[in-house]
């Protein structure tokens, strides 16, 4: 023993520190929290439970996290806090005891067409420097490897200050790995010039097809007409080159137009500018029409895809060049990793195998890292932030989650299980709000919320262990230990949708009958081809309803009533009833308050200093002009009735004096997907996950199709709301739909009339039928891993 060792082994007497073991939580009123007061232990697992909209997330995320957020982000400078999103802080007494907090929520990653997953974790970090360190021939350092990177030279006079100044030629070179054609990109885009201009015509006689360019009143038309490059009387299929190339691809330059100075630029360039750099998801119907009409991406030529320069693909470590290795699924790239021989970078080795390896532990094993990480759910998106934290060294952090089992296996479940386990022994608090009850089984301590859902929420209804929340009486505790039964009998099938061959991403030739008429459950290992199955081979077309997991659009302004398309037969009765325009009834139109332009509420933008919302002193927060609310229908005015939850204004708007057929009818399909609770003018941004998932059911539901496919419609949902989602796919199916459900959870399993079961693994592993029956035969089987779980869940 040395003699710095300390002689005294015993432990010593704890310290004030030492007692800072909770999260005191004292006063919570976001959103629906109703002054909620709790303790949360930390360096614990706390699992957060409750019905849909009970204020989980107005708890975990907005109470929580946010003051943590925020706390830490007032300990930099002020310039640097000009560059952050400002925060503002959370209605809440008292909050004590927080830790740093990381979020790794559901949001999808930025769909920039140069982001994937190799770019969104170090893996794709730590390749490009493993290969400028083995790769032959050499090419240069990790840039030279980096598909965002572009090669640069440059040459010129610099002036050297050594003694007497003096000036010399040099020249600068940078290697970079960019495909100078598509730029990193991986596809180009053609444009299809004969849906841009008609060339038999000429520009004074209306020459463009491109939707609101006129020949005789728009400026920009006036532009290339009045420009003097090109004639505007002349048929542009008798242009010369030069006046084409003017025409198409010329550089901007100001011209005059009717005594009035504009700039003219080729007709390529300006719609890069004006309308392709947009996000097509945003732009009106008619132009996303002419966008998708008009151009075609195609895989680039020149690197076939890769993103990477021809330099980059010629490098290579045992026959593998770096395009081949980010092509590969990641557990095969693992495997080639841990193959690799190379004392001299043999820390980074471990470090590379190490990120691999805990994507095949975290259940993704079967993605790429050049899959663009647009391309990921919401579930996959989430398991991709966690690798950034598995390999840290931080200890003490409070860990967020929002439902990281959502879309994942029964089987998979598992492994996420030990994953939070292990976040959690390396010292950490973690706390994660979840419905599956496999997830809930491992908290140390619960708290479950409720007892409803909105107004009817807001509430602690327990805190505790598993097993007190078993007999505690609540709604999550009373469904803990529900089972769903395998039916009995099953429907018969009306008919079969035929699916020959499919190919999509990891299917191999599946032939496969789909059964019309009744509720069908596809299901299988995340990766194993369900979505590749339903998405890219069912036809889209005429009759099939698709719900996938995409996100809502809306903004703070967008509500459950303008979202659903409610609020125009409601605009148009009060309108009816009192004479007036229906444009008066809108917060976003005529009849907006003039104090907050509708919003309700005023923003205060303290440069520096985290913006402040009050509630607009004119309006009250009721968003009209004080002469809107004077008219009223049933005694109501708009403001109130936009205050009415779904369930009070179906009986309002039922009968009487207000009775509106079309408004009933909306609102009792946001009923029947359970939203009875919410109000009608709540705006969107503060709905939960599962309510959005639902309220982009009901809105569906009003369309006219004979198949509706779903996709994890479970996403999110609580135990009691399972069994009201099984209720509405059986009224589905029982009016005639044919209902196609692409889930995990077993209890919709054991409620389907026929499964379709993909595998047996994921990536290169699936991609196969494995199983198509009944629920009944499935479980007896165990055939496969769905019927191992299934068996285990109805208690075959």
């Amino acid at each position: 023993m040395s003699k710095a060792t300390r002689a005294n082994t015993q432990s010593p007497a704890p310290r004030g520190g030492d007692r800072h073991d909770l999260i005191r939580v004292h006063g919570a009123r976001v959103n629906n929290l109703k002054d909620v007061s709790v303790e949360i232990p930390k360096r614990r697992l706390t699992v957060f439970t409750g019905v849909s909209g009970s204020g989980k997330s107005s708890l975990v995320f907005d109470t929580i996290a946010a003051e943590s957020q925020r706390l830490i982000n007032e300990t930099y400078s002020a310039f640097v806090q000009g560059f952050m999103p400002t925060l503002a802080r959370p209605e809440v007494d008292v909050l004590e005891g927080l830790t740093t907090a990381i979020v790794v929520d559901q949001q999808r990653m930025g769909a920039d067409p140069r982001s994937t997953v190799g770019t969104a974790t170090d893996a794709g970090a730590m390749l490009r420097i493993l290969f400028s360190r083995l790769g032959e021939p050499h090419i240069g350092p990790p840039g030279a490897y980096a598909f965002n990177v572009p090669s640069v030279r440059a040459s010129g006079a610099i002036t050297v200050e050594r003694g007497a100044k003096t000036t010399v030629k040099a020249t600068f070179n940078r290697t970079g790995g960019m495909c100078a054609r598509c730029e990193g990109r991986g596809s180009v885009t053609d444009i299809d010039l004969t849906q841009l201009y008609d060339d038999s015509k000429s520009l004074a006689e209306g020459a463009f097809t491109i939707p609101g360019w006129k020949s005789d009143s728009q400026w920009t038309v006036q532009v290339y007409a009045q420009s003097g490059f090109v004639d505007p009387d002349k048929p542009i299929s008798r242009y010369t080159k030069k006046e084409m190339r003017d025409f198409l691809y010329g550089e901007p330059v100001k011209v005059k137009v009717n005594g009035v100075n504009l700039t003219y630029e080729g007709l390529i360039p300006k719609l890069q500018k004006s309308i392709l750099s947009k996000d097509k998801e945003a732009m009106q119907p008619h132009i996303r029409a002419f966008v998708e009409r008009a151009v075609t991406f195609t895989t680039c030529p020149e690197c076939d895809g890769t993103r990477l320069s021809e330099g980059a693909r010629s490098s290579k470590i045992e026959g593998i060049s770096i395009a081949d290795a980010c092509a590969m699924q990641i557990s095969d790239l693992a495997a080639w990793v841990r193959g690799l021989d190379a004392p001299s970078v043999a820390p980074l080795l471990d470090a590379l195998r190490q990120t691999l390896d805990s994507f095949v532990e975290i259940g993704l094993g079967y993605l790429s890292l050049d899959r663009p990480s647009g391309t990921l759910s919401g579930g996959e998106a989430q398991r991709v932030k966690m690798i950034r934290h598995l390999g840290s060294s931080l200890t003490d952090v409070t860990y967020v989650f929002d439902e990281p089992t959502i879309g994942l296996h029964p089987h998979d479940i598992q492994r996420m299980n030990a994953l939070l386990l292990r976040l959690r022994d390396k010292g950490n608090t973690v706390l994660v709000v979840e419905h599956k009850p496999e997830t809930i089984a491992i908290a140390d301590h619960v708290v479950d919320l409720g007892p409803g859902a909105g107004t009817g929420g807001g509430t602690i209804c327990f805190e505790g262990t598993v097993e007190g929340l078993r007999t505690g009486g609540t709604i999550t505790g009373r469904h803990f230990g529900d089972r769903a039964a395998v039916k009995d009998t099953v429907r018969e099938p009306t008919g079969t949708l035929e699916i020959r061959g499919a190919t999509a991403n990891n299917l191999r030739e599946v032939d496969v009958d789909v059964p019309l008429g009744v509720l069908t459950v596809v299901t299988g290992v995340a990766g194993s081809g369900k979505s590749s199955l339903v998405h890219g081979s069912i036809p889209a077309g005429e009759g099939v309803v698709s719900i996938d997991q995409g996100a809502i659009r809306g903004s703070r302004r967008s509500n459950p009533a303008t979202y659903t398309g409610l609020l125009d037969p409601i605009r148009k009765a009060f309108a009816k009833a009192n004479g007036v325009k229906p444009a008066l009834f809108s917060a976003n139109s005529e009849g907006a308050c003039p104090g907050c332009n509708g919003a309700g509420v005023v923003y205060t933008d303290l440069a520096m200093m985290a913006a402040v919302a009050t509630t607009c002193e004119e309006c009250e927060g009721k968003r009209f002009q004080a002469a809107v609310l004077e008219y009223r229908l049933g005694g109501r005015d708009i403001s109130e009735v936009l205050a009415m939850s779904v369930t009070e204004a179906e009986e309002f708007f039922g009968a009487g004096e207000a009775a509106t057929p079309a408004a009933h009818r909306i609102l009792g399909r946001l009923a029947d997907v359970g939203l009875g609770y919410l109000s009608l003018g709540q705006p969107l941004t503060t709905l939960s996950g599962g309510e959005r998932q639902r309220l982009k059911l009901a809105t569906h539901m009003a369309e006219k199709g004979g198949v509706y496919v779903l996709d994890e419609p479970t996403a999110g949902l609580h135990l009691a709301d399972v069994e009201q989602l099984l209720h509405l796919l059986d009224r589905l199916v029982d009016s005639g739909k044919s209902v196609i459900v692409v889930e995990h959870h077993q209890a919709v399993m054991a409620h389907a009339d026929w499964i379709i079961d993909l595998g047996p693994g994921a990536g290169h592993d699936g991609g196969r039928v494995v199983f198509e029956g009944t629920p009944a035969e499935l479980a007896a089987g165990r055939a496969t891993l769905t019927g191992e779980h299934l068996a285990a869940y109805v208690g075959a």
